[in-house]
């Protein structure tokens, strides 16, 4: 009973101090991104180490990092389980751009703050003109020297689920020629509740997968590496 009710007094904690400065962040974006894309990305990348920083001291929240980030552009798929990860993005990579869904970027301000950082709005219904376009944009980010991130479930997904790879990841792995890193996260059973439990998350670089397997090779390990922490 005890553990439950400070579950939830760290939450409550938790979300007037992570919202309360994400409204902080937003002025800031308001005040000065429009002026400077350096000052944009400082605010986004600070705004992720503030949530870093929250979810640690307050909800108990810990981080831990297995395998290595490699330094040359590529593109990481991530286990995607709650917000957590996707926030703590700016923070963990060197201005990654984001395969986002296109209602995302449209959002007011938002939408605005993620095109402006170089995210990629993915169209779904467009088919292979949309498919085409972030191939664009994509390419120009990677030679820019900038990883690319995707969510090839397709969106978030309950810890222990192992749903295929959504069409579209095998597409862009063919057509941007990168090689890929799978990163496997635990982040739903601690995070992805509205009383957040204290613990350590995992988020485990695997293997460097390098371009031109056929479909069924990459697909299937990219999904094996990025369930590897749902037992």
């Amino acid at each position: 009973m005890m553990a439950a009710v400070v579950s939830v007094v760290r939450s409550l904690l938790f979300y007037a101090a992570f919202y309360g400065g994400t409204v902080l962040f937003l002025l800031l974006l308001l005040a000065l991104t429009p002026f400077s894309t350096r000052a944009l990305r400082a605010v986004i990348r600070a705004w992720g180490e503030w949530h870093r920083t929250c979810a640690r001291w307050l909800l108990g929240i810990h981080l831990r990092f297995e395998g290595h980030a490699p330094d040359e552009p590529v593109l990481y798929a991530f286990k995607h389980e709650s917000f957590y990860e996707a926030i703590d993005l700016p923070a963990q990579l060197r201005l990654p751009a984001v395969f986002v869904k296109a209602e995302l970027a449209q959002l007011p301000l938002w939408g605005k703050a993620s095109t402006r950082w170089g995210n990629i709005p993915v169209e779904r219904a467009e088919g292979a003109k949309a498919l085409r376009a972030m191939r664009k944009s994509a390419l120009q980010r990677s030679a820019e020297g900038r990883p690319l991130v995707i969510f090839p479930e397709g969106t978030r997904v309950p810890h222990g689920q192992r749903p295929p790879l959504q069409s579209g990841f095998a597409g862009l792995y063919k057509l941007l020629g990168l090689p890929v890193v799978p990163v496997a996260v635990n982040s739903g059973p601690l995070y992805h509740r509205r009383w957040k439990r204290p613990g350590t998350i995992v988020m485990r670089y695997g293997e460097t997968i390098p371009p031109g397997l056929p479909r069924e090779e990459v697909e299937a390990r990219v999904h094996a590496a990025i369930n590897a922490l749902n037992a």
